[in-house]
């Protein structure tokens, strides 16, 4: 398994008011879906940055989010880890898999795979 993007996620109400300021240091809008931006560099997209009002589907927004190769997997290891699972694995309508899981410093990263 590895890691194919690392986002951070921004909390907040103010997303077209941040997608402007981020927009002046040359990051453009790749996805909106009205809840959550997300902004990436053209000449670097995996360089991106998201806002998010709060998660759609889950009880907490996620500090960042890792997308990786093999999602199951992912889960799976977390899981047998003994890592508290904040938001089980399931499809999302948006096309993406994914589970939150809190870090050791009580971070909760959105681990993801598209489908």
């Amino acid at each position: 398994m590895s890691a194919r993007r690392i986002v951070p996620n921004i909390q907040s109400e103010a997303l077209e008011e941040n997608a402007e300021f981020y927009g002046l240091l040359g990051l453009e809008e790749v996805m909106n879906h009205g809840w959550i931006v997300t902004l990436a560099s053209p000449s670097a997209p995996g360089a991106q940055v998201s806002i998010m009002t709060r998660d759609r589907t889950a009880p907490v927004a996620p500090d960042m989010s890792i997308e990786v190769d093999d999602v199951d997997a992912a889960y799976a290891a977390m899981r047998d880890s003994g890592a508290e699972i904040v938001h089980p694995l399931q499809d999302e309508e948006w096309g993406v898999r994914r589970f939150f899981v809190r870090a050791p410093d009580g971070r909760v990263v959105n681990v993801l795979g598209h489908r």
